[in-house]
């Protein structure tokens, strides 16, 4: 899908809008957000979004309370707004509640109001208790509509906290993404990982006010295709301005000086799993189906990351390095330490020839001293290094048990510096019993691929595992709030409000151990910011349990893995109940693992 009616390079203006809508009033909301959508349009904005529900108000008892309140989609609130988009010749994301005529059911919908009127609806697929009391789950495909002014992507609140949703939109070709929100947690944060993880432009409208005891949080904002993010509206009823680019959301790269590109280096054949759709079931009685691979007991173990800076070339200057880390007084207190990707050679090479130069089986003599070590320390040690196997070059990490070598895993996603001299991994996205639980392993690049981690999350995994020499994304600090929300994760300034690392981890219900390398390596520079994350409540609300390196130090850090439960039969923990895998709705999700999805061919035309 290419919009051709603008070319690539076209600009122009968008508008969120964020209001405290009044249940029992809806004229007066109606009226309220005709007049913030004129304001927006007369100030420029081919593209304006409202909230969730922001006609009518959400936290509704029951059918019989909203009945009065309901209207098809055309009908008189989408011709109020289509009258202005027709006068400005722009775009408008209306929230409202929708009955539909032929059977009188009724959903948490938008309306997509254009110039000539209604373009398109949409039905919330991911539902949560509010709207289980008087709404149906939406029954229409996410959608992508092809616009002058590009092609937009909506969904509604939860929708988007579901990375596959995104996902899926942006793989049809949405330029940008409009998210109408009624949530107690700043949706910015889904944002710009989304945003980040797809490349599109992300316009958030949220609620905000209290409404029978719930107290939505604001946060209204734009986020652009690289992760940053243009505008934000902390509190009260406003507007927030941001500018689209189609030329940046068609690019479609990581970063700007390397052929690393968010959709060219995706491994569709790959992600079978995540059409599976396990969180519908009890994952204690799932995962030891037929008597196959029960998760591991439950029990607390102390995680650690390792932030090195190797000797590039040097593997027994660096072995010696790992030695005094894992022999140090600190690391003592780990059961399981995770070191950087290729933290046994350095990471930059010019050529194959140079990588193999440092190469070594795993029979070889790096990972038979890494097994002494471990067996010494009793000690789990996840490590990475350049494995060669025949005349085949893997960037691997090795997972070592005191027992002795516990698994593999083989990158898959290759960045530009791999490819020099890599293949990839076919082994797929293990996950591996030992005493401190299931592990999964990601090296670095493999992050930036959101399925990749949700095939180790299907697997059951209770820690990722990350070794990485990764030089972004940045981080994305927010000052503090003035609206008292339940769960602040930012009462003060935070530089790491937002951080793909954490992300990872609330997104999947699982720990995440990101070991990152610092420090300069022939023009590249690494970004440490190491840490071990917490699964988190899965909607992000909750403050995570975390620990974060200084960017620019070697150090070990440390935190504690609880993967006990109160419930022999019921999980009760986060990391073991992975209810962000429950809301997912796998019948939409085939485009994720097509061939040739049709984003392919935008970014061809740019």
């Amino acid at each position: 899908m290419v919009s051709s009616a603008q070319p690539n390079g076209y600009q122009y203006k968008v508008a969120a809008i964020q209001y405290d809508a009044t249940m029992f009033h809806k004229e007066e909301n109606i009226r309220d957000l005709l007049a913030l959508t004129e304001e927006a349009a007369r100030a420029g904005a081919r593209l304006i979004v409202t909230p969730e529900m922001a006609t009518v108000g959400y936290c509704w008892y029951n059918r019989q309370e909203i009945a009065p309140y309901v209207e098809p989609i055309p009908g008189p609130t989408t011709d109020a707004f289509a009258a202005i988009a027709s006068r400005h010749g722009c775009y408008i994301v209306v929230g409202m509640a929708e009955v539909d005529p032929a059977t009188d059911i009724y959903y948490n919908a938008i309306a997509l109001v254009g110039p000539s009127g209604v373009v398109g609806k949409y039905r919330k697929t991911h539902c949560i208790p509010a709207e289980a009391k008087w709404a149906a789950e939406g029954n229409l495909p996410l959608p992508v509509w092809q616009t002058e002014i590009g092609n937009i992507g909506g969904l509604i609140c939860m929708d988007a906290l579901v990375m596959e949703t995104c996902r899926v939109l942006a793989l049809e070709g949405a330029d940008l993404i409009c998210v109408p929100f009624a949530s107690v947690s700043r949706g910015s944060f889904r944002s710009i990982t989304r945003a980040f993880e797809n490349g599109v432009y992300m316009v958030t409208s949220n609620r905000i006010g209290l409404e029978r005891g719930t107290q939505y949080a604001g946060g209204t904002c734009i986020s652009n295709p690289d992760g940053t993010l243009q505008a934000l509206l902390d509190d009260g009823n406003g507007v927030v301005y941001g500018e689209v680019d189609l030329a940046e959301a068609r690019k479609k790269e990581f970063w700007g000086e390397t052929a690393d590109n968010k959709m060219r280096d995706r491994l569709p054949g790959r992600y079978k799993t995540i059409h599976q759709h396990v969180g519908i079931h009890n994952p204690l009685r799932f995962h030891g189906l037929f008597g196959y691979r029960a998760l591991p007991p439950g029990r607390k173990s102390t995680v650690a990351v390792a932030q090195v800076a190797p000797t590039p070339g040097d593997v027994a200057a660096n072995l010696k390095k790992l030695e005094e880390l894992i022999t140090s007084p600190r690391a003592d207190r780990a059961d399981l330490i995770v070191f950087p990707e290729l933290c046994t050679t350095g990471a930059v090479f010019r050529s194959r020839e140079e990588a193999r130069s440092v190469a070594e089986p795993l029979a070889g003599p790096t990972v038979m001293a890494l097994m002494g070590l471990a067996r010494e320390r009793n000690k789990h040690l996840v490590v990475g290094l350049v494995e060669q196997e025949g005349d085949t070059l893997f960037n691997t990490a090795v997972l070592i048990a005191p027992q002795g070598l516990a698994g593999k895993y083989r990158k898959a996603h290759l960045n530009s510096r791999d490819k020099v001299w890599a293949t990839p991994g076919d082994d797929g996205f293990p996950t591996f019993d030992v005493a401190v639980g299931r592990i999964g392993i990601l090296l670095g690049y493999d992050l930036m691929f959101p399925e990749a981690a949700r095939c180790l999350a299907i697997e059951g995994a209770d820690l990722l595992c990350a070794p990485s020499a990764v030089e972004g994304p940045a981080a994305v600090g927010f000052g503090p709030t003035a609206v008292p929300v339940r769960f602040t994760m930012f009462p003060g300034y935070d530089p790491l409000s937002w951080y793909l690392w954490r992300a990872r981890a609330q997104d999947n219900n699982t720990y995440l151990a990101f070991a990152n390398q610092i420090g300069e390596q022939r023009g590249v520079r690494f970004a440490g910011g190491s840490g071990i994350f917490g699964p988190g409540a899965w909607d992000g609300g909750a403050a995570n349990q975390e620990v974060i390196a200084r960017p620019d130090v070697e150090a070990v850090s440390l935190l504690e893995m609880d993967t006990t439960n109160a419930d022999a039969n019921h999980p009760t923990n986060p990391v073991r109940a992975k209810e962000a895998l429950r809301s997912r709705r796998t019948i939409w999700y085939d485009v994720i693992s097509a061939k040739h999805p049709p984003v392919l061919d935008v970014i061809a035309s740019t």
